[in-house]
């Protein structure tokens, strides 16, 4: 492994923005949204240094910023290995990011070589590897863009949707325009998921978006981070400041007035470190002891009242169903802010299944609910119409369909430490698919319970 490691580390990857693959090409805007400008074949490794045996390309494509203006984005398009390209099912996977720093994005931090500590992206690849191992395709796109903008309002959407157009029209995968394509993410990527839920019918409505579930999807970033500053993930905050400042640039100057040069210094600290780096940099850190009035003062300012009006997701009905899940208890994301931004769905009109958890801290929630989530998408892709409803239950991780999913998911994390196939014929995945009596029942046992 010493020897792995060693290898891997001397072909480390460029970061982004040193590696010319990322370069803008001087015409983007004849382009159109979606469209490929270059791509590349690349190696996908388990914390950057267990090569995996999954088939992988990264497409440079063409998309937009929140206010329209083109530029590109990355994505990391993975198939199952062994099987032939074909027309295929799609997941859109949203990695939960939750930075600014270029390491963590997952372009750079699923590849083989990368320095991944502190990112989340690699943690995971085992999830992603659980949607291979259905036989799908996967899209993992860079959602905050090259400059890590966490926050934004829409953007991310924009960049999961142009990714999906630009991995339905690259050959060598072999999916069509009317491939069936569903939305996955949990916490930072679960609101990418749900702004890309919610722009898809207006923004790229030639797409068959079937469904989208979304984990513990922020629902109110501004209480968020309210709530978090001075806590145990006081990093998540000067994060998703240091990620809007960038995104609103009039909001450079708001900060620069009420900041202290002490916690301005500390945010561009924020843009170079990883995302559990960050945790630790800003332990228990509070905002208000750097404020030059107070954090009331700061949040009345006209100008930052703009930005977290239109960063709050929820105005639009999404047109595909969604699945909601949130913990009850998560300590990072609270389940009033999750209640709140799914009646804004239910108000305009959308299709939503929201289960509300009673188990589960924030981090072990999002292997936890891989069960329903992958049995929810299998039935979108089936055709089976969506339910819908609130239900608060005790855990969705102790049906016996449940556990054996989890059982599969260990076994897949063995052959991923082998360095084994994934999605080879020989694996003996789970076929949801065939699993007709037992449609949805991760979600139906846990109603039940």
């Amino acid at each position: 492994m010493r020897l792995e490691l060693a290898a891997a580390w001397r072909d480390a990857p460029l970061l982004p923005p040193d590696d010319p693959f990322y370069a803008t090409p001087p015409d983007l805007d004849l382009l159109a949204p979606g469209a490929v400008v270059r791509s590349r074949p690349v190696e996908v490794a388990l914390f950057g240094v267990v090569r995996q045996r999954i088939t992988a390309w990264q497409l440079l494509y063409r998309t937009c910023d929140l206010d329209g203006a083109p530029e590109v984005s990355v994505t990391t398009v993975l198939l199952p290995w062994g099987l032939p390209a074909r027309p295929r099912h799609l997941v859109s996977f949203h990695c939960a990011i939750d930075a600014v720093a270029p390491q963590c994005f997952p372009s750079y931090a699923l590849r083989r070589g990368a320095r991944t500590i502190g990112s989340i992206a690699p943690l995971e690849l085992p999830i992603i590897a659980m949607a291979l191992a259905q036989g799908w395709a996967v899209s993992v796109p860079d959602h905050e863009g090259l400059g890590g903008r966490f926050g934004a309002a829409r953007e991310p959407g924009y960049r999961a949707l142009d990714g999906i157009r630009a991995t339905l029209g690259y050959a060598p995968l072999g999916l069509t325009a009317t491939t069936a394509v569903a939305l996955w993410g949990y916490s930072g990527g679960g609101l990418a998921t749900a702004w890309a839920a919610e722009l898809a019918a207006d923004y790229a409505p030639e797409l068959n978006i079937v469904g989208a579930a979304a984990g513990s999807p922020v629902g109110d970033p501004a209480a968020a981070f309210v709530r978090l500053n001075g806590g145990w993930f006081a990093g998540f905050p000067a994060a998703f400041v240091a990620g809007l400042r960038h995104a609103y640039p009039e909001l450079g100057a708001v900060l620069n007035e009420h900041l202290d040069v002490d916690y301005r210094a500390l945010l561009a600290e924020a843009e170079e470190r990883s995302t559990f780096a960050l945790l630790l940099r800003f332990l228990r850190r509070d905002i208000t002891h750097h404020l030059r009035d107070g954090l009331a003062e700061l949040l009345e300012e006209p100008v930052l009242q703009r930005v977290l009006s239109d960063i709050e997701p929820g105005t639009r009905a999404p047109s595909a169903p969604l699945l909601v899940l949130q913990g009850v208890r998560d300590e990072v994301i609270a389940v009033a802010d999750i209640d709140a931004h799914v009646e804004r769905y239910r108000r305009a009109g959308a299709t939503v299944r929201y289960l509300r958890i009673r188990r589960g801290s924030h981090l072990p929630l999002e292997f936890l609910i891989v069960p329903a989530i992958l049995d929810w998408i299998t039935d979108r892709f089936a055709g089976v119409p969506a339910p819908t409803g609130t239900c608060t239950v005790t855990s969705v991780a102790r049906s016996p369909r449940a556990l054996r999913t989890h059982l599969d998911f260990l076994r897949l994390v063995v052959r991923m430490l082998l360095a084994l196939p994934i999605g080879d014929s020989t694996e003996g995945r789970t076929d949801l698919r065939h699993h007709d009596s037992e449609r949805s029942g991760a979600v139906q046992n846990a109603a039940a319970g």
